[in-house]
């Protein structure tokens, strides 16, 4: 659990065999294709690479996110840091 201004956040990320991924805690979807997915949540923005990578179930009332798919990676950053991919639209435009 991370500590934000006294208050304590949750955040639980459940994988199995690397295929269907839960991750709870999430506050938006910032962006998201088949390889990427970038998600807001209560301990920063996560990115998550993979490859089929599609939205199985998402109900951002109750900060849950399921991912179908191969991952291949998790990786955060601090809100506000800068996102190194843009998203389908960000790679089209390089």
């Amino acid at each position: 659990m991370v500590e934000t201004q006294g208050k304590m956040k949750r955040q639980e990320i459940r994988m199995l065999n690397r295929k269907v991924m839960e991750v709870t805690g999430v506050l938006n979807v910032d962006s998201f294709d088949s390889e990427e997915f970038q998600l807001e949540t209560e301990c920063g923005f996560l990115t998550i690479k993979g490859s089929n990578l599609h939205i199985k179930n998402l109900n951002l009332e109750q900060g849950l996110v399921a991912i179908e798919g191969l991952v291949d990676q998790l990786a955060y950053r601090e809100t506000g840091a800068p996102a190194k991919s843009g998203g389908l639209l960000g790679k089209l435009f390089k």
